[in-house]
């Protein structure tokens, strides 16, 4: 291990649908609708007809293709909970301007995607469409990139797909403590439902400006917010927070650390060290509260569990390094790339 600072629809038969739908050219508006509509993606955005579960449910997707000369490489990036495909544009646009083509998935349950009632969400689950979803693609072997919820997701998919992942890197990935284990309190789906609805776009601006962008605020990370409280001002609100709700079990009672000596892929772990997440933390004794998410500590706790890890910390950045300086993420990323 090392550590270094710094349209017709096409059938297929296995697997499901793919239809093309236009990015929406409508404006910026306070209100979304549950599966966001209304608010633009950066390219166009793709549905993934998946028989899941005992239903067809949509998966949205966004597939662009590398500009200029193409490397020859595939990289699927993982949202995190509080975010969506969109919020990897910045990642996006680097790499395919440097050959790759670039994958980016709304899960199902988020986003653009559906949001079925009565489904039964797991990281399992939601590896298992995004296997499909990449069949249908006939993509065969990626680089993976996760971020937040999206690296739990990401360290699920090597474990359950080892010859499908090339390479995997996890950004400010949580779950690198299993918070039940050290004592936070289990919240049921009605309580957290109920939670969901209080949300404005205050309350996660003011998440936000905590835990992903310590540094201070920047008006580049308002359009995240706007993305994020939309729906909750919609029509759909009710859809979009029950979703919210179960997924929030998903993550707390769900956690992957234990999967990390299972991963084959050479990794690299992508750490805002100002980062201090860490969900429920609210709902645990304060002496417990306040020793969780230490991003510094569980960053080489990470990288002593998984065989082929690699380190790459920023010490002046919170959540979402890619994000908040996409310019010194870019450069570590390519760095480790290089090397492989």
């Amino acid at each position: 291990m090392s550590h270094l600072s710094s349209a017709r629809p096409f059938i297929f038969p296995a697997c499901g649908v793919i239809l093309t739908v236009a990015a929406t050219s409508a404006a910026a508006q306070d209100a979304y609708g549950s599966r966001l509509e209304g608010f633009e993606y950066p390219h166009e955005v793709q549905i993934f007809e998946i028989e899941t579960q005992g239903s067809i449910e949509e998966m949205a997707f966004m597939d662009i293709a590398p500009i200029g000369e193409a490397n020859g490489q595939t990289a699927i990036l993982f949202h995190g909970k509080n975010f969506c495909g969109a919020t990897w544009e910045g990642t996006i646009a680097h790499l395919t301007q440097a050959g790759w083509r670039v994958v980016a998935p709304d899960q199902i349950g988020f986003c653009k995607s559906t949001k079925p009632v009565g489904y039964q969400y797991s990281f399992d689950q939601l590896a298992s469409n995004t296997a499909a979803l990449l069949d249908s693609l006939e993509i065969d072997q990626a680089t993976v990139i996760g971020h937040s919820m999206g690296g739990m997701l990401a360290a699920r998919f090597a474990v359950q797909y080892p010859d499908r992942v090339e390479r995997l890197a996890l950004v400010n990935p949580i779950g690198l403590e299993d918070w039940r284990a050290k004592g936070v309190s289990y919240a049921d789906i009605d309580a957290a439902y109920t939670g969901q609805l209080k949300t404005t776009a205050e309350s996660i601006r003011s998440y936000q400006e905590t835990y992903y962008y310590p540094a201070g605020w920047d008006e580049r990370f308002d359009r995240w917010v706007e993305m994020a409280a939309g729906p909750f001002l919609g029509d759909g609100a009710e859809e979009w927070a029950w979703a919210q709700a179960k997924t929030d079990e998903m993550v707390f009672t769900q956690p992957v650390i234990y999967d990390f000596p299972s991963i084959e892929a050479q990794t690299l772990l992508l750490i805002g060290e100002l980062d201090t997440t860490a969900p429920g933390a609210a709902r645990a004794p304060s002496e417990i509260a306040e020793a969780l998410g230490n991003y510094p500590v569980l960053a080489k706790e990470a990288e002593e569990a998984i065989p082929n890890a690699t380190l790459v910390t920023f010490p002046e950045m919170g959540h979402s390094p890619q994000i908040e300086d996409p310019a010194a993420f870019h450069a570590a990323l390519d760095r480790w790339l290089a090397s492989q």
